[in-house]
């Protein structure tokens, strides 16, 4: 949808610069656009759709906020690990960066 908008918008303003009348032709599409823009039937379809990305923005913060606590009660309690058992996750990280497993 949006890569027609683009294309019908590109074929106006190849219009618009390829006429003789310019200008005053200018006018006229801005005048249509601004007509179609300001109708009721236009407004209400924009209202909707202004409405819906609300709801789906509130439903992507909620459910991001609720992995956020996930994750974060997660770690606290991997928190209680010993510090060996640390030191070998992080050996073995090391290990597993200087030699990959395809690497041979």
């Amino acid at each position: 949808m949006r890569g027609r908008l683009i294309f019908i918008a590109g074929v106006g303003v190849g219009y618009v610069l390829g006429t003789r009348a310019g200008r005053e032709r200018f006018d006229q599409m801005v005048a249509q656009a601004r007509k179609f823009w300001e109708s009721p039937t236009v407004q209400e379809g924009a209202g909707v759709m202004q409405a819906q990305a609300g709801r789906m923005y509130d439903k992507g913060k909620q459910a991001v906020s609720n992995q956020v606590h996930r994750v974060g009660s997660r770690s606290s309690a991997t928190s209680e690990d010993s510090d060996a058992d640390k030191e070998e996750a992080w050996d073995t990280a090391v290990r597993r960066s200087k030699f990959p497993a395809n690497s041979f």
